[in-house]
């Protein structure tokens, strides 16, 4: 997920020419050397501390930290504790790099958990595989991630899932003939959803419109869509731009019922949007008001650590490090080939429901359809493409 800038090109001259996951500029190899150094297992997390997408990395920081101290808590792993070491990427893919070659280098982790962006997590997932580091993202939903290599792993679902699910819930549940789509041209997220929905929607696509990584007004392209009336118009993107959006939207006569994906979860949606936010729906990975005993414990113990209720990015990533705390505990050992081997072979019930990976190493897994009402999420139903 999120932000994508031109500094993008900066990791493609970085990456470029890297061998496969079977050795590494450094000469480590698969044994991640100085991974557990000092009877401390370190592990990486990078993602946007600050700038326009910090809500996502501070909530996805926080999940990470919570299972770092219950990891401890209860013995460590294989009777090692686990140190969580952050980087900020500030939502850009060459502070991703750097932020990433500082963990591998310099601070000797056994695996990274992130990026928490799409864009920061394709322009890293090929420095982790050239250096042979188990990378895990919770929440990089850009189909293109995990074809680095075999060191790349993701628990959320991708792009074009989510994309494909919500035309298909544009037509089976809300019934709509017609759709509009506005997305940001220059994301890989929102051009990744963007392309999914709308080689699935049955219906009709009446406008499709575009913008730029910036842009702070839609009046123009609004102004195009207003007179087709789509029955949705379908916004993939991040909260910070769709609440603007939408409130452009009404102020335009637009009616139309919005939707989106995960992009949308923040409670800044309804901060910046206001009542024009409401009755959205979008595609998610978690819903606080889920029945499981999964959902119900890990609320518990977030909010008894930091006094706030968690949001999707906080069980994503919680996830994606149960997957990797799992995953070395059970190879015995920090050894990349033997961790990478018992991640392909995971499969269990976390916050987010059951996970375990297909053949690319992405998570097979069901949606969540959230609907916002009365300035809050609301779980709507689940729903599979």
């Amino acid at each position: 997920m999120l932000k994508k800038f031109v500094a993008c090109a900066l990791s493609v001259v970085l990456v470029s020419g890297f061998a496969g996951c079977s050795g590494n500029a450094s000469g480590q190899g698969g044994s991640m050397a100085g991974g557990a150094a000092g009877g401390t297992i370190k592990i990486g997390f990078i993602g946007p501390l600050t700038g326009s997408a910090s809500s996502y990395g501070q909530s996805s920081q926080r999940g990470l930290q919570l299972l770092e101290e219950q990891t401890n808590k209860a013995g460590g792993i294989n009777g090692q504790k686990v140190k969580v070491v952050s980087v900020d990427d500030e939502g850009k893919p060459a502070s991703a790099v750097n932020g990433g070659q500082k963990l591998i280098n310099s601070d000797k982790v056994a695996a990274i958990v992130g990026p928490v962006t799409s864009t920061s997590a394709n322009s890293l997932a090929p420095i982790c595989q050239r250096y042979n580091i188990p990378m895990i993202t919770g929440t990089g939903t850009n189909v293109n991630i995990t074809k680095s290599g075999d060191c790349i792993f993701r628990t959320c679902f991708t792009d074009p899932f989510q994309g494909k699910i919500m035309a298909k819930f544009a037509t089976d549940d809300r019934k709509a003939k017609t759709a509009a789509i506005l997305y940001n041209n220059g994301d890989d997220y929102s051009k990744g959803l963007s392309e999914a929905f709308k080689s699935s929607f049955t219906g009709t696509i009446v406008d499709t419109e575009t913008y730029n990584t910036g842009d702070k007004d839609f009046n123009a392209q609004l102004t195009k869509i207003a007179p087709h009336k789509p029955d949705v118009l379908f916004l993939p993107d991040y909260y910070s731009v769709v609440s603007i959006i939408m409130k452009e939207a009404r102020n335009v006569g637009i009616k139309s019922t919005f939707l989106g994906g995960d992009g949308f979860d923040s409670p800044e949606l309804f901060s910046i949007g206001g009542d024009a936010v409401n009755g959205a729906y979008f595609s998610d990975h978690y819903s606080a008001t889920d029945p499981s005993k999964e959902v119900a414990q890990f609320i518990k113990d977030y909010k008894a650590k930091y006094n706030s209720d968690p949001d999707a990015f906080a069980a994503l990533t919680y996830d994606a490090g149960k997957v990797l705390f799992d995953s070395i505990k059970k190879a015995k050992s920090t050894d990349a080939n033997a961790v990478k081997g018992a991640m392909k072979a995971y499969n269990g019930q976390l916050v987010c429901g059951n996970i375990k990976f297909d053949s690319d190493r992405n998570a097979v897994k069901a949606a969540v359809i959230i609907k916002t009402q009365g300035g809050k999420e609301t779980f709507y139903k689940r729903f599979s493409a």
